[in-house]
């Protein structure tokens, strides 16, 4: 159970977002972000805050940005650091719903070839996830893009 206060409050925002109030959301994590240090803040909220925001831009190359920060600042968690947290899993299970994102993005902006590293890059670590509502969620979203990207390939030549 995550018993870090910053890490409830970005939750709780995050609910925003998933109820489709996107602007608020990225009203509240801007404020989120600038009292944890943006940049220089602890990676782990850095991490969290940026994969959740990334969510609800409105431009994807916004939204790239975010997942870019994202990506970066988890590369500096520790397993301990989470476990502080009160984070139940490694730090490894950020990756595929990190490079999911990444993924989906990069495909949205036709980086077909990008999009495919990423998807690759997060089928190499969702042995880490669990068969347990979370790892399905990534798992089916895993599939959806590279349907979608089986798709855009079939009306798109590769170089």
């Amino acid at each position: 159970m995550i018993t870090d206060p910053t890490l409830i409050r970005i939750g709780e925002v995050a609910q925003l977002g998933h109820q489709g109030d996107h602007e608020a959301a990225r009203h509240r994590f801007a404020g989120i972000w600038n009292e944890i240090g943006g940049e220089r803040g602890d990676p782990l909220h850095r991490c969290t805050l940026a994969h959740v925001m990334a969510d609800v831009q409105v431009d994807v190359h916004d939204e790239l940005r975010w997942d870019r920060r994202a990506l970066a600042a988890a590369e500096l968690v520790t397993d301990a650091r989470a476990q502080q947290a009160g984070m139940t899993l490694p730090v490894a299970a950020l990756y595929p719903s990190l490079y999911l994102n990444l993924s989906e993005c990069c495909r949205k902006l036709g980086d077909l070839a990008r999009a495919r590293e990423h998807l690759q890059q997060a089928r190499a670590m969702i042995h880490v996830l669990g068969d347990d509502e979370y790892g399905r969620l990534i798992r089916d979203g895993l599939q959806k893009v590279a349907e979608r990207l089986t798709e855009a390939g079939r009306r798109r030549p590769r170089p």
